[in-house]
């Protein structure tokens, strides 16, 4: 895909993320906006995945640490074809295969259950051992919070990553800059990100998460990074494209009502159709 193709594949991404928590009536719409480009870059470009063999031993791996951001997830996966767009609809619902955090033995595409902040982060370095040990040469990727950085066991895992010199390993910080209770600075700021990732041993590299040129060319790096895992932070916008969500922490677990909801698909076809005057 050109960089015109992953923005407009992002935009309905995004319109999925919007359907998925306005039909559930509750949700993480917030953090899943600021990350859709990341997801549409890891699946659609950077990882070597399968809809039709969801489960091929040689697949990249990716753990989504901030489980909650799970629309986010689910309306790219089912974009990349791991099942139809229509299941978005059924978020959080009884019988549903796509519940509130991702889960492994229901979702196909799903490689790890998350949820619990903090955790995700260790699979994947359990993930990346495990590719070392047995020689496999599959890549794996986690996303998580910069509030979720918070957490000490993140530090446990980049301690072991940065000391067990996994350049498999690619982790992701999408540093929106805002948690349920207002700003990470406020609440217990984890900056300079990037230097703590330093001080563990990784490669870090500072992207604006929104600009597929520098999400690629961070990505092309981090492959090309012998020794040491790679850290990406990407500097995002909390709410991404719905004009009322933007930069608002309000709109970390909530859902639109059907006059909002009218109001975010209106924000999102807007800026489909300006991508296709391109």
């Amino acid at each position: 895909m050109n960089t015109l193709e992953l923005q407009k594949m992002a935009n309905e991404i995004r319109k999925g993320i919007v359907t998925a928590v306005y039909h559930a009536k509750s949700g993480h719409p917030g953090g899943s906006l600021s990350a859709a480009d990341i997801y549409t870059y890891l699946f659609f470009e950077e990882m070597n995945i399968d809809p039709q063999y969801p489960k091929k031993e040689d697949r990249d791996r990716f753990v989504l640490s901030k489980g909650h951001t799970a629309p986010g997830y689910y309306s790219t996966l089912a974009h990349r074809g791991f099942f139809a767009v229509e299941d978005l609809k059924t978020l959080r619902k009884v019988g549903s295969h796509l519940q509130g955090h991702p889960c492994m033995q229901h979702t196909a595409g799903v490689d790890m259950s998350s949820g619990s902040l903090g955790q995700g982060i260790s699979a994947a370095v359990g993930m990346a051992i495990s590719a070392k040990i047995y020689n496999k040469d599959y890549r794996v990727y986690t996303l998580l919070g910069d509030g979720e950085i918070q957490e000490g066991q993140v530090w446990e895992a980049a301690m072991l990553a940065g000391h067990r010199k996994l350049d498999n390993l690619v982790v992701i910080v999408d540093n929106n800059g805002l948690q349920i209770d207002g700003k990470i600075d406020d609440v217990n700021s984890p900056y300079p990100i990037d230097e703590k990732f330093k001080a563990f041993h990784f490669h870090v590299i500072n992207i604006n998460g929104h600009n597929f040129d520098e999400i690629a060319k961070a990505f092309e790096e981090a492959k090309q990074t012998k020794g040491k895992p790679t850290a990406i932070i990407a500097k995002t916008v909390k709410g991404k494209g719905v004009s009322f969500m933007e930069n608002q922490a309000s709109w970390h677990g909530a859902a639109p009502n059907e006059e909002q909801y009218n109001i975010a698909m209106e924000d999102l076809e807007k800026v489909g159709a300006a991508l296709c005057q391109k």
